[in-house]
């Protein structure tokens, strides 16, 4: 680990060391200390914490079948002693392997903090053996598990990672609400190992089932992955094929998506139309292969014959994408609207205000910005500001007036709108890195 990391996790388990030394000494217990009994449930909470299923946007494991029978069975003051052991347990043959660094037992005590607060709440409501009567009390121990849990491990995440709490808690509820649906079979298994703790391998065949579906789901998300990558090889290629054939389209497509992914950024668009929006961005000029170079480089202005024929790039560009289908169908379809007017006087399906795609009222707006303050052959580029009032003079009728405000904000905020270059286009349909529109001066917004 790295040493700042290093030393926020080793403090968290330093701390939970005492708390768990302090609550082992001096917490009085009401049951019984049965060895087997003990050993049992470790070895076990260390075989169900090797099976980890995806959730959401984290991995969960189903310890939870097995911490609440500990927690209602073993002597209360040495069950913060017993998780971080079958924590380290669980991971030994990774160890043991060299498929984590031993430093990493830091963490296998640390993550152990949702121990302490529960067994304080049953020492004090519920010290006895389990029963239905308690279950007031066990809720209310459930609750103490949650922000015994979740406060040391954003602490962590906010000082090593930077993580913010929004995005915290987003990754959270899945994890708990897994663990809220497993706790009542938990306390079922507990009940039941009151008088026969052969029961708590009850647990065994419903993890053996969730270590299937885990393993169903990530071959599926495995084959999804392939085929993302797939839609995004096809976009490089027809990136790639623009670029061959008019230089000037493909910076001006590379351009437009950097101005777009701010503009995502402003509106705070949700990650899946996110990606259909950058990739719309990129090839919302796709279709302009088809038409001559004559007409796309001519100095003047087109006849009327020419500019109907120049109206067709939204659709070959639809029809192209379509051709790919799935994803990129979807984007055929924004493609096809990217040169749709709020007032309904634009092509080529006559669509109006919010009829029209989100994703396409976004790239048209940041399209006709960047042609405005770009040279071209028959007229020199705009300023920003003489450029902003034209889409101010159109918004409500021309372009989405939220568009056009949110667009205004990313230009005055002092960000450089460049083309960006290829490598970096790649990287951001690679998903290695998000691609914005850098912020000389956030004092200006």
């Amino acid at each position: 680990m790295p040493p700042r990391e290093r030393n926020v996790v080793g403090c968290l388990a330093l701390l939970y060391l005492l708390g768990a030394a302090a609550v082992a000494l001096l917490l009085p217990s009401q049951r019984d200390l049965e060895l087997p009994v003990i050993a049992g449930l470790t070895l076990l909470y260390a075989v169900v914490g090797r099976v980890s299923f995806e959730i959401g946007s984290t991995e969960s494991v189903a310890t939870q079948l097995v911490l609440v029978p500990m927690l209602l069975l073993l002597p209360l003051g040495i069950v913060p002693l017993v998780v971080p052991v079958a924590h380290l347990l669980s991971r030994l043959p990774d160890y043991a392997r060299g498929r984590k660094p031993l430093d990493r037992v830091l963490y296998d005590v640390a993550d152990s903090w949702l121990t302490i607060p529960p067994v304080l709440v049953l020492a004090a409501g519920a010290p006895g053996p389990p029963a239905l009567t308690s279950s007031g009390v066990y809720l209310a121990a459930f609750a103490a598990q949650v922000i015994g849990d979740f406060v040391p491990v954003m602490a962590r995440e906010r000082l090593v990672n930077g993580l913010c709490l929004r995005d915290g808690l987003r990754m959270a509820f899945w994890v708990y609400r897994i663990d809220a649906i497993l706790s009542p079979v938990g306390l079922m298994i507990a009940i039941a190992a009151k008088e026969s703790p052969w029961a708590v391998t009850a647990a065994v065949p419903l993890v053996g089932l969730l270590h299937l579906f885990a393993r169903e789901r990530h071959e599926r998300h495995t084959a999804a992955l392939e085929l993302n990558r797939a839609y995004r090889g096809t976009v490089m290629l027809l990136s790639d094929v623009v670029e061959a054939d008019d230089h000037y389209t493909a910076d001006h497509c590379r351009s437009v998506v950097s101005l777009v992914s701010a503009v995502a950024d402003e509106l705070d668009i949700d990650p899946e139309s996110r990606q259909e929006l950058e990739f719309a961005a990129l090839l919302h000029d796709v279709g302009k292969i088809v038409i001559p170079n004559e007409i796309l480089n001519k100095p003047g202005a087109l006849t009327d014959e020419e500019y109907e024929l120049m109206k067709t790039h939204t659709i070959e560009g639809q029809v192209l994408l379509d051709r790919v289908g799935g994803l990129l169908g979807r984007v055929g379809r924004i493609v096809r609207s990217c040169h749709e007017r709020w007032d309904g006087g634009g092509y080529p399906d006559g669509l109006a205000g919010y009829d029209i795609p989100l994703e396409a009222r976004i790239v048209f707006a940041c399209d006709a910005y960047n042609a405005m303050t770009t040279d071209r052959p028959y007229r020199a580029a705009m300023s920003q500001e003489t450029a902003l009032e034209e889409l101010w003079a159109n918004a409500g009728t021309q372009f989405d007036p939220r568009v056009v405000a949110a667009l205004a904000r990313v230009v005055r905020s002092g960000a450089a709108i460049e083309p960006s270059p290829a490598r970096e286009v790649r990287e951001l349909l690679s998903g290695d890195q998000p691609l914005a529109v850098t912020r000389s001066d956030a004092s200006a917004l």
